[in-house]
C-alpha cells in the first residue's frame, strides 16, 4: 500500500510519521496530475494555432494524449483528418514540423474519415486509438463522424475483435511478465499495467464488459504518476522500473523507499489484474456459442450458475460465519471463479468467525488450500475484497511485500498461497496433510515484522493456530514447522550429511517424525513456489537424504556413517591423475587428494566459462592410481568433487577438454590464476543492483572433525576458486564443501582444518582466515 507502515528494515513507524508521508505523496500526486492538465491545456492551443482557421479538417489526438495522460517522455500521436483537400500534405507539414522542431516526439498519420474507419477495421492499434480519440482542434463533425463510425465497427464485430485483443494481451503478458511481481516492471505493458485498464475500457466501449470501477480508476492513476515520476527523473521515455531508478521515483511521489513503492505497484497491479481477468471471462462468454443454463449446488449455500460460484438463494451471510470460506472452497475444489457480486456481497454482510474457529471453518480452509493451484485465483478474489485480512489479521502485515532479490518471484503473501498450492501435492506424503497446508500458508508470516522471520513467524503461527482452532498439540507442531522451515534445504546444502554431528543436530532440533516429514513437503513446496534459482534436482535429492538420514536416527538407529564410492567413482579413479565425467549440469572430477584441489577444480570450471551452483566434496582412502600387477588398484586418498555448474552462455561443457585442463592444473603447466585475473578486471557488476557486505563466519558446533567457514557473498565468475586460494595461502585445508547459489548470492560453506587435520583452535589464524576470504570476495 501507498501508506506503508515500515521502515527499510521493518521497523513499525510511528502513526504521526505514517500521516506525514502519507500527506506528502497525496499532495506529490496532486502536483503530478496538475502538471499532465496543465500541459495537455498548452498543447491543445498551440496545436489549435499551428492548425488555424481551416475548412474540412480536425486534428485528434490519440493514445495518452488523447486521454490527456501524456507524461513527459511520451509520444504525442496525432491524426489530421481531411474531406480529400488537394493540399492537404502543405497542410501537414505546417502542424508537423513546428512539433519536431521542438524536440517533442510524434506519431502521425493523415486520413479522411473513411481511410480511418477502413484502417481501424484491420488494425487493432489504430481502433484502439481512435475509440478513445479526443477532438483538438478544427471541425468537431468530422471527428464526430470517424469516432461514431469506428465505434459502430467495434461494436458490430465485437466477437472477432475482442477474441483478437485478448489474444494481443496474452502475448503481451507473456513477453512483459506480472507486474505485481517483477523487481524491474513495465508499468505500461506488464500484466496489471496501464495497457490493461485501456482494453478493459476497449471492452466496455463494445457494451460487452462495464467500464473500470473507481478501485481500478485509482490504481491506473496511482501507475501513470509513477511513470511520470520516472520519466520526469531519467528525462527520457521507457516504462520499465528499473533498480536504480525506484528510490528516486518513491522520493517523487513522497513515498519512504524503494520497497514502498514496489508494494504500491503490487496492489495496484494486482487490482487492475483481478478486474482484467474477470473482464475476460465475460468476453469469453459473450463470445461462446449460446448454451443450456447451467446451476447445480456445490455446498451449502453455494451453487454453480453460468460457470461462476454464487450463493443459494436462501444463503444469509449475516447469520452463516463459515459461508466465506464454504464458497471459496467450493469454488476452487469445482475449479471455478467466485462471482464478483457474490465476494462484494459475502466482504458486505459475512459475520465474523468466532475466536477459536469452529472445525467446520478450520476444514474449510484447509479444503480450499488443498484445491492445488485452483485456490490462487478464490484466495485472490478473497484477498481484493479485504476478507483475507479480516479472517487472518496477520496478513495485512505481508500483504503485496515485495522481496526485493531475485531469487523470490512474488510478493510475499502470493509466495505463501502460491507454496500451499504447491504443498497440496504432497498431501498424500504426510500423515497430517492439515498442518502441512496451514504451515505452508504461514511459513514466512513473520517477514510483516522485525528480526529473525522464522523466529517471530513461530509466535505467530503459535497465535493464529490458537485462532483456527487446533488443539494445543497441533498448535506446537504448527509452531516448530514455521519455526524450522527453513532446517532442512539449508542444512542440506551447506552442511556435511555423512558428518554425524549434522544428522544428530537436526533430529534434536525437530524431535517428532510428523514434523519432520512435514518439513520435508514443505521444503519441496517452498523451493518450487520461490522460484527457479531456489530450486532444482540436485537440492531435491540432498534435501530427501537428510529427511531420510533424521528419520532414522529419530526412530532409534544410529546416524549413517560415510557412503563408499560408487562403482562409477572408482571407474573414474582408475584413470589416474584426474578425471572427469559429465552428465547434464552435473560434473563429477576424481583425482588424487591434495591441500587446494577443490578451488583448483573450481579454477578449471571458471575458465570453461561454467558458474559453479553446486559443489560436494568428499575423500576416501581408496583407489586412486592405477592398478597394480596383480590387477588390484594402489590405496590412497581420493577425492570426489561433484559440481552442478551450468555455461554462462552458449552450450555444455567438453568433458575431453575439462578433463585435460584438470590434468594440467595438478601438473602445474596451466596458470588458472593469471587467466581468470585478466577475466575478473574486465567483468563490472552491473549498477543499481543493491549488494550487501559480504560476510564469513566460522562456526565451531556444526562438526566435531572440523570447523565449518560459512560465505555469504553475491557471485561472481571465479569466485568459488578466490575462496579456495585465499584458504590455501592461510595453509588450511578443505577437507569439505558445499556450495549454493540463490540467484545473484553465493551461500558456500567449508569444512577446513588446520595442517594436521584438526578444527582451527588458534584465534589469530582464524582471524587471519576470515579477513583474507573477506579480500577477496569484496
Amino acid at each position: 500500500m501507498i501508506g506503508e507502515t515500515h521502515g527499510p528494515v521493518g521497523e513499525v513507524v510511528p502513526p504521526g510519521r505514517e500521516a506525514s508521508r502519507t500527506s506528502a505523496t497525496a499532495e506529490a500526486r496532486a502536483t503530478l496530475g496538475a502538471a499532465r492538465a496543465a500541459r495537455a491545456l498548452e498543447l491543445d492551443r498551440e496545436l489549435a494555432r499551428l492548425l488555424g482557421a481551416e475548412a474540412d479538417v480536425a486534428l485528434l489526438a490519440v493514445g495518452s494524449h488523447g486521454r490527456e495522460e501524456l507524461t513527459p517522455g511520451g509520444d504525442l500521436d496525432l491524426v489530421l483528418l481531411h474531406r480529400g483537400r488537394p493540399d492537404i500534405s502543405a497542410l501537414a507539414d505546417r502542424v508537423w514540423y513546428p512539433i519536431w522542431d521542438s524536440g517533442q516526439r510524434l506519431d502521425h498519420s493523415v486520413r479522411t474519415p473513411e481511410e480511418g474507419r477502413a484502417v481501424a477495421r484491420e488494425d487493432m492499434k489504430a481502433a484502439l486509438g481512435l475509440i478513445s480519440a479526443r477532438h483538438v482542434a478544427g471541425d468537431p463533425a468530422l471527428t464526430r463522424e470517424l469516432r461514431e463510425a469506428v465505434l459502430t465497427d467495434w461494436r458490430a464485430d465485437a466477437r472477432r475483435r475482442l477474441l483478437e485483443l485478448r489474444e494481443m494481451s496474452r502475448s503481451r503478458w507473456s513477453r512483459y511478465g506480472e507486474l505485481a511481481f517483477l523487481l524491474e516492471p513495465d508499468l505500461k505493458e506488464s500484466r496489471g499495467g496501464l495497457r490493461d485498464v485501456h482494453a478493459i475500457q476497449a471492452v466496455a466501449a463494445a457494451w460487452v464488459a462495464p467500464a473500470p470501477t473507481a478501485r481500478v480508476r485509482e490504481a491506473y492513476d496511482l501507475l501513470l504518476d509513477i511513470r511520470h515520476a520516472l520519466h520526469e527523473h531519467t528525462g527520457r521515455g521507457g516504462d520499465r522500473l528499473v533498480l536504480q531508478e525506484q528510490d528516486a521515483v518513491a522520493g517523487a511521489l513522497g513515498l519512504l523507499d524503494a520497497h514502498a513503492l514496489l508494494r504500491a505497484v503490487a496492489e495496484a497491479a494486482r487490482t487492475v489484474t483481478y478486474a482484467a481477468d474477470h473482464m475476460w471471462r465475460t468476453v469469453s462468454r459473450f463470445c461462446s456459442p449460446p448454451g443450456r443454463p447451467v446451476r447445480r449446488p456445490l455446498a451449502d449455500g453455494v451453487v454453480e450458475q453460468d460457470g461462476e460460484v454464487v450463493l443459494a438463494l436462501g444463503a444469509a451471510p449475516a447469520k452463516d460465519p463459515v459461508l466465506v470460506l464454504r464458497a471459496a472452497a467450493a469454488a476452487a475444489q469445482t475449479g471455478l471463479p467466485l462471482a464478483i457480486a457474490t465476494v462484494e456481497k459475502l466482504a458486505k454482510e459475512a459475520a465474523p468467525l468466532p475466536v477459536p474457529w469452529p472445525p467446520e471453518a478450520r476444514d474449510a480452509l484447509v479444503t480450499l488450500l488443498g484445491a492445488g493451484p485452483a485456490a490462487i485465483g478464490v484466495w485472490e478474489a478473497l484477498d481484493q475484497a479485504g476478507l483475507i485480512v479480516r479472517l487472518l489479521p496477520d496478513w495485512e502485515r505481508v500483504r503485496n511485500r515485495p522481496q526485493r532479490n531475485p531469487v523470490h518471484t512474488f510478493t510475499v503473501d502470493r509466495h505463501l498461497v502460491e507454496t500451499a498450492a504447491r504443498a497440496a501435492a504432497h498431501t498424500r506424503d504426510v500423515a497430517r496433510p492439515d498442518l502441512l497446508l496451514v504451515g505452508a500458508l504461514l511459513h514466512d508470516i513473520g517477514k510483516g515484522w522485525p528480526g529473525d522471520h522464522s523466529r517471530t513467524g513461530a509466535v505467530m503461527a503459535r497465535d493464529l493456530g490458537q485462532r483456527l482452532g487446533f488443539d494445543a498439540a497441533d498448535v506446537r507442531a504448527l509452531e516448530a514447522i514455521v519455526r524450522h522451515h527453513l532446517l532442512l534445504p539449508e542444512t542440506a546444502t551447506r552442511r556435511d550429511l555423512d558428518d554425524p554431528v549434522t544428522i544428530e543436530t537436526v533430529a534434536e532440533a525437530i524431535g517428532d517424525p510428523v514434523v519432520l516429514e512435514t518439513l520435508a513437503a514443505l521444503a519441496v513446496a517452498d523451493g518450487q513456489a520461490t522460484g527457479p534459482a531456489a530450486w532444482g534436482a540436485w537440492k531435491a535429492r540432498l534435501v530427501a537424504e537428510l529427511a531420510r538420514r533424521v528419520a532414522a536416527v529419530l526412530a532409534g538407529a544410529p546416524p549413517p556413517v560415510a557412503p563408499d564410492p560408487t562403482p562409477e567413482q572408482l571407474a573414474l579413479a582408475r584413470h589416474g591423475g584426474g578425471a572427469v565425467r559429465v552428465t547434464g549440469s552435473r560434473i563429477t572430477m576424481v583425482a588424487p587428494d591434495r591441500s587446494g584441489l577443490l578451488w583448483q577444480a573450481a579454477g578449471v570450471l571458471a575458465l570453461h566459462r561454467l558458474a559453479v551452483r553446486g559443489a560436494r566434496t568428499v575423500s576416501w582412502a581408496a583407489v586412486a592410481h592405477g592398478p597394480d600387477g596383480d590387477g588390484r588398484p594402489h590405496q590412497g586418498d581420493t577425492a570426489v568433487l561433484e559440481f552442478i555448474a551450468v555455461p554462462e552462455y552458449g552450450s555444455g561443457p567438453d568433458p575431453a577438454a575439462l578433463e585435460a585442463d584438470l590434468r594440467r592444473v595438478l601438473a602445474g603447466r596451466l596458470d588458472v590464476a593469471a587467466r581468470l585475473e585478466r577475466r575478473a578486471r574486465s567483468y563490472k557488476p552491473r549498477k543499481g543492483v543493491p549488494v550487501p557486505p559480504p560476510r564469513v563466519t566460522l562456526l565451531d558446533d556444526a562438526s566435531s572433525t572440523a570447523t565449518v567457514m560459512e560465505v555469504r557473498a553475491h557471485d561472481r565468475p571465479g569466485l568459488l576458486w578466490r575462496i579456495g586460494h585465499a584458504l590455501g595461502s592461510c595453509g588450511v585445508q578443505v577437507r569439505g564443501a558445499r556450495v549454493e547459489t540463490l540467484g545473484a548470492e553465493a551461500v558456500d560453506v567449508f569444512y577446513i582444518v588446520d595442517e594436521d587435520g584438526h578444527p582451527l583452535a588458534d584465534l589469530a589464524l582464524r582471524e587471519t582466515i576470515r579477513r583474507s576470504v573477506l579480500d577477496v570476495v569484496r
